[in-house]
């Protein structure tokens, strides 16, 4: 946490329960909630929960995966 974060600035992920800075989480947005990521991995198992008819309805962004490393291997 840095010095400008405080407790209060603190969200739990959806998924993994991680708290991270409100300013770092990944945020989509819907109709009735918001909900918080700690990265792309977390969103995007949380989005293939999702049943598609509901994402549809919720205008829910499809999930987007991690670039490739370069360099491993």
């Amino acid at each position: 946490m840095t010095k400008l974060d405080s407790p209060r600035d603190l969200v739990p992920c959806e998924v993994c329960m991680k708290e991270v800075p409100k300013s770092e989480a990944i945020i989509p947005e819907a109709c009735d909630y918001v909900a918080y990521f700690c990265g792309l991995e977390c969103y995007a198992q949380w989005r293939r929960q999702l049943p598609e008819k509901v994402a549809q309805q919720e205008n829910v962004p499809p999930p987007v995966e991690p670039p490739a490393r370069e360099g491993s291997g």
